[in-house]
């Protein structure tokens, strides 16, 4: 069986968790090596599967990213499939979770000149920034109450290139923190708590972490929320507001880091999973 991993020709910053899954799929009997998207020499129609993993530049090029997608699944199968990965690519999907029922982070669309009338109608004052297509922490910022004429500045610049989102600032983030809830093949297997991170920032995360039953019931909900079927992986981001009520921050479905260093079981449910599906 020939598995790819897909990951993107250049690298914004290593991942962990490559040469530990390569290694493991191989023990495992799976002839695996990495694809990049965006390399024209790669042809996912000489493999069995092409799991996505570290396309971590996608947004960069988002139209292209999804015409790769569609070429990929029409040569060979493709996880996440196709239809979840593309409704995931835009964080509009919270939008959608949340008109199914699932509690997120309060979240909204604008484009250039609107965020006044917007802070003003929820009465938010301590918010973040972010590109709707996005990864990493992308151009992503945080801006508190005096910080209003940078914060439009810097929105209205957002708006030119596309579809921008805010939230409210959870004071959470410091203290329980943001927990990244780690799904794999209908499994939660474990969690992480990640420092807050914005543009051109370091991901910082903790050892791995004992999941509640509240959080798998949580992630059960988010998961089930989702469009698709088969999915492989998926992390879901929580964070609890002011009232203590678990809510979507994100949900990665598409190049999720699944933590696999810090989860040697976590890694082993993913290669007998890749295994069987192959």
């Amino acid at each position: 069986m020939r598995v790819a991993l897909v990951t993107c020709a250049v690298l914004p910053e290593p991942d962990p968790d490559e040469d530990l899954l390569l290694e493991a799929l191989r023990a495992a009997g799976v002839e695996a090596r990495m694809l990049a998207w965006d390399d024209p020499r790669g042809d996912p129609a000489a493999l069995d599967l092409c799991v996505l993993r570290s396309t971590w530049n996608y947004y960069r090029d988002a139209t292209a990213f999804r015409a790769w997608i569609d070429r990929a699944a029409a040569a060979t199968r493709v996880l996440n499939p196709p239809a979840t990965l593309l409704w995931n690519l835009h964080k509009g999907y919270l939008r959608d979770l949340a008109a199914r029922g699932v509690e997120t982070v309060p979240t909204a669309f604008i484009g250039g000149g609107a965020l006044p009338g917007l802070l003003a109608a929820n009465g938010w004052s301590d918010i973040v920034i972010k590109p709707a297509v996005s990864a990493a922490s992308y151009r992503t910022r945080r801006f508190r109450a005096h910080e209003l004429a940078r914060a439009c500045e810097f929105a209205d610049g957002l708006a030119r290139d596309g579809d921008v989102m805010v939230q409210p600032y959870l004071r959470a983030v410091e203290g329980e923190g943001e927990r990244a809830l780690v799904w794999i093949d209908g499994e939660v297997t474990h969690a992480v708590r990640k420092s807050p991170r914005f543009a051109d920032g370091r991901e910082e995360v903790s050892a791995a972490l004992e999941v509640s039953a509240e959080e798998r019931a949580f992630v059960a909900r988010v998961m089930a929320a989702a469009p698709g079927e088969g999915l492989l992986y998926g992390r879901v981001d929580a964070i609890r507001d002011d009232a203590g009520r678990l809510r979507v921050m994100e949900l990665e479905l598409v190049e999720p880091s699944l933590f696999l260093l810090q989860c040697p079981a976590a890694l082993a449910r993913f290669v007998a999973s890749i295994r069987a599906r192959s």
